[in-house]
């Protein structure tokens, strides 16, 4: 199947009859291969039968790179399988950690960027990518307060670049959050990413924090993208060229015809930025 990825939505199974039916040019689906890790039944029919039509991405959200810990075997293993069997276009996975002495945490816990810490996570990372023998997009995550970093965030993730041969996955939405929270330019960041890394790209929609006396921004995924996230996202992609972006929405899901004008937006800003790099003298 040719298809050229363009812009694409989080898959979810109650609008998966109009998922099925869709044919916007560049559409992508990504999932979360934790909801598929079986040997079979009718979650992978339906997976298989989107596959059949569209694209797939895969989106880690528990490989635990950022612990001490090596991933976790069963489930790198069964994250093998379900590779091997959709054959996605793409597969990411977050900067975080979740496990520790064999306890798991349902969440995406923060990686104080240090030297150890980078060597855990380029090692670990380097484990996943020779089990898929492809790959894997990174992507850099929300900060809500400072840690003792020894290293910047861009450099940082050059870095794991450069060790691990891995790929970004820039998620605009959490620079613009984490920028929000510590203070830091969200346009210096995004100008400092290096382009060529770049596999992926992300946005979504947060949320000021219920306690209002934080502050704080929320990557809440609930609301449509703001503003000034779809202009990050043009100043990005205008200066490196479009990359498959995905428009993300976990809560107050909207109807899939919504979804699908959200996502028209993004497919326009990756349009813009062809047609703005084709102009340009070589």
């Amino acid at each position: 199947m040719t298809h050229a990825l363009g812009a694409g939505l989080g898959f979810k199974p109650e609008f998966a009859e109009d998922a099925l039916a869709a044919r916007d040019p560049g559409l992508w689906f990504e999932v979360h291969p934790e909801n598929y890790l079986v040997a079979g039944g009718p979650r992978l029919a339906l997976l298989e039968a989107l596959r059949a039509t569209h694209p797939l991405s895969l989106h880690g959200v528990s490989m635990s790179l950022g612990g001490a810990a090596p991933p976790d075997p069963d489930h790198l293993r069964r994250f093998v399988a379900l590779a091997d069997r959709l054959q996605p276009a793409l597969v990411s996975e977050h900067l975080a950690w979740s496990r520790l002495v064999g306890a798991y945490a349902p969440d995406l816990l923060p990686v104080p960027r240090t030297t150890e810490a980078l060597r855990h996570v380029a090692t670990n990372l380097s484990r996943m990518q020779d089990a898929l023998q492809r790959r894997v997009a990174i992507e850099n995550p929300t900060h809500y307060l400072t840690l003792a970093h020894e290293w910047g965030e861009v450099d940082f993730l050059h870095e794991l670049v450069r060790r691990s041969g891995c790929g970004l996955l820039v998620d605009v939405n959490n620079v613009f959050v984490s920028a929000s929270n510590l203070g830091i330019d969200a346009e210096a960041w995004i100008d400092a990413i290096d382009g060529d890394a770049v596999m992926e790209v992300h946005v979504a929609g947060h949320r000021a924090d219920a306690d209002a006396s934080t502050g704080l921004l929320i990557d809440s995924h609930d609301a449509a993208v703001a503003a000034p996230v779809w202009a990050l996202l043009e100043r990005l992609t205008r200066r490196i060229g479009p990359r498959p972006t995905l428009v993300e929405r976990d809560g107050n899901v909207p109807p899939f015809a919504d979804l699908i004008v959200e996502r028209s937006h993004a497919q326009s800003v990756l349009g813009a930025a062809a047609r703005s790099l084709a102009e340009v003298p070589a």
